[in-house]
């Protein structure tokens, strides 16, 4: 019989505003335009980030970097930060490096995603860093790459990914 260890209860509010009033007018703008606006706080950004703590800290047409600092609400059973977090920050640059090339109204989808995790990551390694690069931007499909790294450089894990865009 295993003995029960007793443990330090922890604690983590999180908060965020309503995805669809800035969808509804993401739609008005292209991608860039919608990305810049939530990296400049004038758009909110999309819920998932408030409980990674992820935040859009570049924006160019055709690359995106997503920064986030992990900390210990966001392990696994083993002790480590969930690959699930590694995925959901590539998976977001990645696609909207897509987004940033799509004009106002046109849509996108990722229809693929592969992810190859190289080192582990644990709270305390600071900011990380996922960067989205669009491949090749077609009218119908688009292929992006990405790495995710801590502030030392060091590759953590890697992605690739297929949107397809969605027009009216």
């Amino acid at each position: 019989m295993t003995e029960t260890v007793p443990t330090q209860l922890r604690q983590k509010t999180i908060t965020w505003e309503d995805p669809l009033a800035g969808a509804e007018q993401g739609m008005k703008l292209s991608g860039l335009e919608y990305l810049t606006a939530m990296a400049e706080g004038k758009l909110p950004a999309a819920p998932i980030s408030a409980h990674l703590g992820m935040s859009v800290v570049h924006v160019a047409e055709g690359e995106v970097v997503f920064a986030a600092t992990p900390d210990e609400s966001l392990y696994n059973p083993i002790g480590t930060v969930h690959g699930g977090v590694a995925a959901t920050m590539l998976d977001s640059a990645v696609a909207c490096a897509v987004h940033s090339t799509l004009p106002a109204g046109v849509g996108y989808t990722s229809v693929e995603l592969k992810i190859n995790y190289v080192k582990a990551i644990r709270a305390g390694v600071g900011e990380i860093r996922a960067t989205g690069r669009v491949v090749k931007a077609g009218s119908r499909v688009a292929f992006a790459e990405g790495d995710l790294r801590d502030a030392d450089g060091n590759l953590l894990a890697t992605a690739s990914s297929t949107c397809l865009i969605i027009r009216p």
